[in-house]
């Protein structure tokens, strides 16, 4: 199903799936809106220049907050970790054995 999108007053249609227009839409408001942004700024002429800058800007952002995420998952790992050694310490690989059993209720004891 197409949708119109307009972006830096040039409209575009684009085919998706119905369940994908939000994010289309949403995503085209975006670019449009760094588009703008960055044709304000004054320095960069021609929209295919403006489109590349606010693509690189874009996905610049993305790269930082995957990052981020990333960053955060370490941590979030680690302090996993942590709390589950802390609630439940290791056993250790070769336990020592505890006291023997003596007395009558031992089994190796005979009577």
């Amino acid at each position: 199903m197409p949708v119109t999108i307009r972006i830096l007053d040039k409209e575009y249609r684009i085919a998706c799936a119905p369940e994908e227009q939000y994010g289309l839409i949403n995503s085209a408001q975006l670019l449009d809106r760094r588009m703008r942004e960055v044709r304000q700024n004054g320095r960069i002429i021609g929209a295919d220049r403006i489109a590349v800058i606010a693509a690189l800007n874009l996905i610049y952002e993305l790269m930082s907050e995957r990052d981020t995420i990333s960053q955060q998952h370490e941590r979030l790992k680690a302090i996993q970790e942590r709390l589950t050694n802390a609630i439940e310490p290791e056993v250790p690989s070769n336990p020592s054995p505890g006291p023997q059993p003596t007395g009558v209720d031992a089994v190796e004891d005979k009577v």
